[in-house]
């Protein structure tokens, strides 16, 4: 007789690849046609269409995604051409952020990230010294950023935040590896106070809603996120401008 575990994989249609005393490692198959295979009385598949919305969903009581065009396996997984993004504007977006990340340099120098090891006012610290270490981009689009500081090399966990209003770019993001998260921000963000050492704000007062919240409701959020000397570089039109509380 099967344990509640094994029937309940076997009905996800996970297998079993590896057990080592209490762990367990499991693999969800690539085949889309393992769960008509399945026992009657198996939970059911969802309705098409059903886990197309990512942001304040339910749990669902049925599978998700098997008819989806996003059921791609890990190994063939792309770069994000289902979500219709033209080349053009994924290589202008890129290019925009590593033209960016030079005048962050220069704004910020020494600073930050471990290529400037000293920091004035204090004595000179042993090397590397890395007063920023995880980033959060709060209207991501693409992951320009992200991928700009991984070309160069910098040792900094980002988190992509792609805005509620603006369009959902977050399979995309995902897809490349990046970790990301979508988000109103009219609301908390989900995190614990002083977590970030540095806000990235791209345009993202475009996606406030008037009628729900203001600057300052969102400027307040911003505070409690950042922690104690951590950094604030907002982005517009042409402008980029980083402060520190």
């Amino acid at each position: 007789m099967l344990m509640p575990m094994e029937e309940l994989t076997q009905q996800l249609c996970w297998t079993l690849l590896a057990q080592q005393d209490e762990t367990f490692v499991w693999q969800k198959t690539a085949d889309v046609n393992c769960y008509a295979s399945r026992k009657k009385h198996a939970i059911p598949l969802c309705k098409e269409g059903d886990d197309a919305q990512s942001y304040y969903w339910p749990l669902q009581p049925c599978i998700s995604g098997t008819s989806s065009k996003r059921w791609i396996a890990i190994q063939n997984r792309s770069s994000g051409s289902e979500l219709r993004v033209q080349p053009e504007d994924f290589f202008e977006d890129l290019q925009f952020w590593r033209s960016a990340l030079k005048n962050y340099w220069s704004l910020l120098t020494p600073l930050i990230f471990s290529d400037h090891p000293k920091r004035p006012g204090d004595e000179d610290p042993l090397p590397p010294f890395n007063m920023i270490r995880n980033v959060m981009d709060m209207s991501a689009k693409y992951g320009g950023l992200n991928t700009a500081l991984l070309e160069e090399k910098k040792s900094v966990w980002v988190m992509n935040v792609v805005p509620a209003t603006a369009s959902n770019s977050l399979p995309l993001i995902l897809d490349r590896g990046f970790v990301g998260v979508m988000h109103d921000w009219c609301e908390p963000f989900p995190t614990y106070p002083r977590t970030y050492d540095m806000l990235h704000a791209n345009g993202i007062l475009s996606h406030l809603t008037s009628e729900r919240c203001s600057m300052m409701n969102l400027f307040l959020e911003m505070d409690r996120i950042l922690r104690p000397e951590g950094m604030d570089c907002s982005v517009g039109t042409g402008c980029i401008y980083c402060s520190e509380p």
